[in-house]
């Protein structure tokens, strides 16, 4: 379970094929004697397993096994060596849940259709997979490459709005226009939608 609060920028250090998908290995600023073998970590969103840790330099190098599915279905198949990814611990008991509860099963991918810069925000428009736009509600939360953000408005596209804060320690300072993001909806919407499918009439 995750806050959607990143916690460092990692840059992936190496991408080999594994079974149907690949093997990824990412560099990051976390200790290596805090990560165990089998702990999660939200990759860019992604929640992964971390199968080996080693040191890097003054970095810590550690590897995940992606499967096919999940290269198809998030951007993770699209990922580059040197490319920034957001990272983000799991969540401890007793930890303050500054974000939302955010699960890192990532629900699919979403296109950024603008963004305009002012001088103390940014606010980006992203389309969604049409199934998803009914999950997605003004002043709701939703996970976007693992960050936790408040959705502005909502029709058939969403607008969002980071601060220089998030431009500045998260990957959302390189966000562009045509560049696809993976999008988590809320798990109380999910769960709503899914309640109100099984009770309607002739389901």
């Amino acid at each position: 379970m995750f806050t959607g609060i990143i916690t460092d920028v990692g840059t992936l250090a190496g991408k080999t094929p594994f079974g149907d998908g690949a093997r990824l290995l990412i560099d990051c600023q976390y200790e290596a004697a805090g990560i165990d073998i089998g702990a999660s970590i939200a990759c860019a969103g992604v929640c992964l397993t971390v199968t080996a840790i080693e040191k890097a330099g003054n970095r810590t190098r550690f590897a995940v096994d992606v499967s096919g599915e999940t290269m198809d279905k998030t951007t993770v198949g699209t990922w580059q060596v040197g490319d920034p990814i957001n990272l983000e611990r799991p969540l401890k008991a007793g930890d303050e849940l500054g974000g939302h509860i955010v699960s890192g099963h990532v629900d699919g991918v979403a296109e950024i259709v603008a963004r305009d810069d002012h001088e103390d925000m940014t606010v980006f428009r992203l389309s969604p997979p049409a199934d998803l736009l009914p999950l997605i509600a003004a002043k709701g939360s939703v996970a976007l490459d693992g960050t936790s953000l408040t959705v502005i408005d909502a029709d058939d596209t969403f607008t969002i709005m980071t601060i220089p804060h998030t431009m500045a320690a998260t990957t959302w300072g390189e966000r562009r226009v045509g560049d696809m993001v993976n999008i988590e909806v809320d798990t109380i919407a999910r769960y709503v939608a899914r309640l109100v499918a099984v009770r309607a009439p002739g389901s």
